[in-house]
């Protein structure tokens, strides 16, 4: 399906990281041409002019539980791509882990493609997984598409997807070096899995300070350390690796990456909305929607968050979309200790995070590097997403970013309309999504059919 050549054009276009007028030309699904804003087009390209209002790439999420196949009560391709389409997103990378067959295997990356078929609304690309006895797998993962790979260094909540060990990591990084592709890190280690001594796990029961009691930052610290010595040990052998941080929480373990960076190290670090805007203090007991791992820590840890953004130490932000069924939840008992950990907010990412932002002092440029720039380069995929430029693929968002409006249930457009952030009030409001040139979401609604298509990165 190609759509016809047509025109957009803003007073404020977001170009090479600057606000300026512009005219978008997009044909066959790319931006074919940048031109003035009063620029003389022939009659048959139909122009839309948006005023004043931002035209900007569309957001790139690196960081998304998709679930599908096999765990589509949770989520679905479908579902979560329509969320996104609203929130700006026109690119997600899905999750290897809480789909069933988890991605650890160039079969299991077959399984999911054939069960997305007509479900994107937008484009999405795919994260595969290492586990111990995957790792035979590992360069066939690689070669089928996906942009490179996640472990766990603790349990993940998933027994399909066990954690890792330090000589598995270390043959990983090896390996994934071959194809310069990142290594994802769930970056925590409990103690107790690896002392191989019987611990009583802390009674938590509805108290969220217990539950951020029982995974201290020193979890994350311990593990991140474990990942420098390793990235640092196959260096000194000639290995250049690529290790990333996924969902910093801890800002004790900034000072450790950015001294790793400095040192030439390929050490990278993420976070997430809900640990730049949501803090521990102001989480009352029994709201299970707060409950994600790592845990939302305190508010002095936040602004020492938002400074390891300001300086670059952390490169990105995504959402770490983590949904499932309102059940696993415990919404109704307020079983914090026994409900699933992750934070449902596909589609109001930008909005939350502009917000926060701009009360700090920061641009909307500013915004949108880190939610759409840096983290299309992060996944392989910046050289057509993540930026207007001649040549890069028509994904483009309209924002009126002075617009505000309260988050509610009934505009939820992923699978289980529940959220933490349900009744609070934001900026930044979405008019409207442009995937390869093709608008598919305006006025709260989506538009037409799914036409997002897979993303395989070339690494045979």
């Amino acid at each position: 399906m190609t759509a016809q050549p047509f025109a957009l054009k803003s007073h404020r276009v977001l170009i090479n990281g600057s606000l300026q007028a512009a005219t978008l030309l997009i044909a066959d699904g790319i931006i074919s041409d940048i031109a003035a804003y009063d620029v003389t087009l022939p009659p048959e390209i139909a122009i839309t002019d948006v005023g004043n209002k931002i035209i900007s790439p569309g957001l790139v999420d690196t960081h998304v539980h998709i679930n599908e196949p096999g765990r589509t009560e949770w989520e679905g391709f479908n579902t979560a791509t329509q969320s996104a389409a609203a929130g700006g997103i026109t690119t997600v990378v899905d999750m290897p882990l809480n789909c069933s067959p988890v991605t650890t295997t160039a079969d299991a990356l077959r399984q999911k493609l054939e069960s997305l078929q007509g479900k994107l609304w937008i484009d999405c690309g795919f994260w595969g997984g290492v586990v111990p006895d995957s790792l035979g797998d590992l360069d066939e993962l690689i070669q089928a598409g996906v942009l490179g790979v996640k472990s766990f260094t603790i349990h993940s909540g998933i027994d399909e997807f066990p954690r890792v060990q330090p000589q598995h990591l270390s043959q990983a990084i090896r390996i994934l070096a071959k194809y310069n592709v990142p290594y994802l890190i769930h970056a925590e280690l409990d103690p107790s899995e690896n002392s191989g001594e019987e611990h009583e796990a802390p009674a938590i029961g509805d108290q969220y300070q217990s539950f951020l009691a029982s995974r201290p930052k020193s979890w994350e610290n311990d593990a991140i350390d474990m990942m420098i010595d390793l990235a640092q040990e196959a260096k000194n052998e000639g290995v250049q690796g690529k290790v990333h941080i996924v969902h910093l929480s801890s800002a004790e373990a900034i000072p450790a990456i950015r001294k790793a960076q400095d040192q030439g190290l390929q050490l990278s670090a993420e976070s997430c909305p809900h640990y730049l805007t949501l803090f521990s203090e102001s989480i009352p007991d029994g709201k299970t929607l707060f409950k994600c791992c790592p845990p939302i820590r305190e508010d002095a840890n936040r602004q020492e968050l938002w400074q390891g953004l300001a300086d670059g130490t952390i490169e990105f932000i995504v959402s770490d979309h983590s949904p499932c069924t309102p059940q696993l939840k415990h919404i109704d008992s307020g079983d914090i200790e026994h409900a699933w950990g992750g934070i449902s907010s596909l589609q109001f990412g930008f909005s939350i995070i502009w917000t926060e932002a701009q009360q700090r002092g920061y641009s909307v440029e500013q915004v949108i590097d880190w939610m759409a720039t840096r983290p299309a380069k992060f996944a392989g995929l910046g050289a057509r997403k993540g930026q207007i430029s001649k040549g890069f693929d028509a994904d483009l968002i309209v924002i009126d970013e002075q617009a505000s409006y309260t988050i509610t249930a009934s505009m939820i457009k992923y699978r289980h309309k529940i959220t933490p952030y349900e009744g609070r009030v934001v900026n930044g409001v979405i008019n409207s999504t442009y995937v390869r040139g093709h608008k598919v979401y305006a006025g709260n609604e989506l538009l037409g059919t799914p036409i997002g298509k897979p993303l395989l990165a070339k690494n045979s």
